[in-house]
């Protein structure tokens, strides 16, 4: 039930591994995983192509330090803000895969 609810969120080929987590997994982490708050690729590449000059699409990513880098120099004087275009949702489902893990662990 957790893949079919959350399979947005992680990279195809991510899923079979989450899967087979899922299963050996211990029963009392449930919880646990089920409220855990992913982020939404479609939305960083939303905000991306909104704000992301501002650096602001990697502020909720976490990635404080490359915020401020984009927000100091204009998103790259606009390049890196059109290569985070392209970039964003897969850096935003390697970060819910790598707190999935963290969890699992």
């Amino acid at each position: 039930m957790f893949i079919m609810t959350n399979a947005k969120y992680f990279e195809g080929y991510q899923i079979t591994g989450i899967r087979d987590r899922l299963i050996a997994m211990d029963d009392s982490k449930w919880a646990m995983i089920s409220s855990v708050q992913l982020k939404d690729p479609t939305i960083s590449l939303i905000v991306s192509i909104l704000a992301g000059h501002f650096g602001i699409d990697r502020f909720i990513l976490g990635d404080t330090g490359l915020g401020i880098a984009k927000l100091l120099t204009c998103g790259g004087l606009g390049i890196w803000t059109i290569i985070d275009w392209f970039l964003i949702m897969g850096v935003t489902r390697e970060k819910n895969m790598r707190t999935i893990q963290q969890l699992l662990n």
